[in-house]
Parts: C-alpha cells; sequence; structure tokens
C-alpha cells in the first residue's frame, strides 16, 4: 500500500511558513544571503504513529525532483514495520540508537545497529524495515518524491484498520 506524505507535509509546511515570532525563525541575515538555518527547537514535529513524530526540515518531500531532509523521532522502542521507497533513502543517526534490516519480514536477529553519528543508506525499491533501542532520531535526505509503501499494507499507519 502506497502512502505519501502529503498531508503530514502539507502541514508541516504551512506551520514552517506560518512559524511564531521572529526568534523562532532563522536569522534574517541567515535568510537574506540564502542558507535557512533551523534551530533544534524550530522543528515542526507532528504525529506519525504511536511513538513516532515526523518533521520537514527542508525541502518538500512530495516534490518528484527535489531534494528533501526530513527527521523521525522515536520515542522509546519503536519498530518501523517493513516497507520500501521508489528513490534511495539517506539515514543518519542524530541520537539513540537506530538497526536497520534488509527484507520483506521483520526478523530482529539480522539487523545492522547504527549508533548516533551513523549513515547508511537504503537503494530505491529495496525492502527494508527498523527499529529503535530507546529514544531516537534520525535524519532523512534524498530526492522527492518521499513515498512509503508497506509490504503489508495494514501496516499503514494513514489507513484505516481493515475490519474483519
Amino acid at each position: 500500500m502506497k502512502t505519501t506524505l502529503a498531508s503530514a507535509v502539507g502541514v508541516l509546511l504551512v506551520s514552517l511558513a506560518s512559524a511564531g515570532p521572529a526568534g523562532d525563525q532563522p536569522t534574517q541575515s541567515a535568510m537574506a544571503a540564502g542558507h535557512p538555518v533551523v534551530r533544534p527547537g524550530d522543528v515542526a514535529w507532528r504525529p506519525l504513529r504511536p511513538g513516532a513524530e515526523i518533521a520537514v526540515v527542508s525541502g518538500d518531500p512530495n516534490q518528484a525532483g527535489a531534494p528533501f531532509v526530513m527527521r523521525f523521532r522515536y520515542r522509546g522502542v519503536a519498530r518501523v514495520p517493513p516497507h520500501w521507497h521508489p528513490t534511495g533513502e539517506h539515514i543518519t543517526v542524530l541520537s539513540g540508537t537506530f538497526v536497520v534490516g534488509m527484507g520483506e519480514r521483520f526478523d530482529e536477529s539480522s539487523g545492522t545497529e547504527l549508533p548516533a553519528g551513523a549513515y547508511a543508506l537504503v537503494q530505491s525499491k529495496m525492502a527494508h524495515y527498523a527499529w529503535t533501542k530507546g529514544d531516537t532520531v534520525v535524519q532523512i535526505h534524498g530526492i522527492g518524491p518521499f513515498t512509503i509503501n508497506y509490504v503489508n499494507p495494514a501496516d499503514d499507519p494513514n489507513k484505516p484498520p481493515v475490519k474483519k
């Protein structure tokens, strides 16, 4: 099942565009020089799924051919179900421990542990999954459009549960 992040990203972009007082915005000199600055307190977090939040830091992940930077913040131990993206996903662990596994089945015995400061590239169309070992923040960058295609459509947090 394909999930574009259009609704979450749309809300984030509107939030960034209409954020509070000047003290919450990048400095005028940085903006005037064409060098946006995003301070930690300026990151506009939004719920993604229980225990997980998302924020667009730069760009528009939904725009084809456009670069973007996003962050995902996980509280406690969190699991990211098997999924894939049509474009490459560059992952940098900013804090905590993020574990990435490859394949269409979640298997904690085969993941690669990425501590804070680690980087990984997941190639386009490669099925993968992940989990955290406590509070973790990862930064994702790539070229849009960024879509999440869940191996099991029931794992998509943006779709209502299927009634049996």
